[in-house]
């Protein structure tokens, strides 16, 4: 009990902080006294952190979309675990869980219980990842142990290398404000994108479409195609589907860093897109 009440109390902290930091931001924003070291120091950090999440957490580890060198994956890692939104062996469990049990009351951010709820309520209520159930085969992953075990060096890191950067400064733009900006883009998918947007696929979910997510959560908006094609490590399916992660992969595997990449073929799609109903897709 004590113990659901402290990672409460921390969950609360880690989102109203970032929340203060932003507001303050904004205010100096206002007040003219930002400068473009600032600016720089949130769009890398936020590039990055953002990056350990959609390639790292969700394509490569959650959903298996390639195979990549250790390397990689330990870098991929760090950089998901910087962006503080939970240990790689949590968020994959709980993301796998949101599969098996998508728009349902056993989906951890089921949009049933409310928009608040599906956004961040489930986040700030402590809710537990079931590895031994959802992504068995985690618990056997040494890199994903040692990257779980060793979470908080790796988000502290993520406030460290800003400071390095722009001291204190740099710890408001490149840590708070960014783990805000990350925290809210990577919670939108689970809002926006299962109550706004358009379907381009028939699924048996409230998934969507949302061009605005997609830009900003690089490719993860396309969230309609993903529940489609789960495995597939390109989310956007159209050549104006921006997916910067897409093109990433993409990248590393033309240098042989990453393999096994999974693609929806041709006849798959357009197997898909025969059953969808006769209404506006994107």
């Amino acid at each position: 009990m004590l113990r659901t009440r402290l990672e409460r109390i921390f969950l609360i902290l880690l989102v109203t902080v970032p929340l203060l930091g932003t507001l303050f931001a904004i205010w100096l924003l206002w007040q003219r006294l930002v400068g473009w070291r600032d600016v720089a120091i949130l769009a890398g950090m936020y590039l990055f952190s953002a990056l350990g999440i959609t390639i790292g957490y969700h394509r490569m580890l959650t959903h298996r979309s390639f195979e990549a060198h250790p390397a990689v994956r330990f870098f991929f890692l760090m950089l998901g675990s910087m962006a503080m939104e939970g240990p790689a062996l949590d968020w994959a469990s709980i993301h796998i869980k949101h599969h098996a049990n998508t728009d349902a009351d056993d989906d951890p951010h089921s949009p049933l219980h409310g928009f608040f709820h599906a956004h961040m309520g489930w986040f700030m209520n402590v809710y537990h990842a079931e590895p031994e159930t959802y992504g068995r085969w985690l618990l056997k992953d040494k890199l994903v142990m040692f990257m779980s075990n060793t979470f908080f060096v790796w988000a502290v890191l993520g406030f460290v290398i800003p400071y390095l950067l722009g001291g204190w400064r740099g710890v408001l733009w490149g840590g708070l404000v960014r783990v805000f900006l990350t925290h809210h883009v990577t919670w939108s998918v689970n809002s926006v994108c299962h109550t706004f947007g358009g379907r381009m696929f028939d699924t048996a979910d409230e998934s969507r479409n949302h061009w605005l997510v997609g830009l900003l959560a690089f490719g993860e908006g396309w969230h309609n195609n993903h529940h489609a094609f789960p495995r597939s490590a390109f989310h956007g399916m159209r050549w104006w589907q921006f997916d910067l992660s897409a093109y990433i992969i993409r990248l590393l595997e033309a240098t042989g860093l990453v393999w096994n990449v999974c693609r929806v073929s041709f006849e798959n799609m357009q197997a898909r897109l025969a059953r969808r109903p006769e209404t506006p897709s994107a």
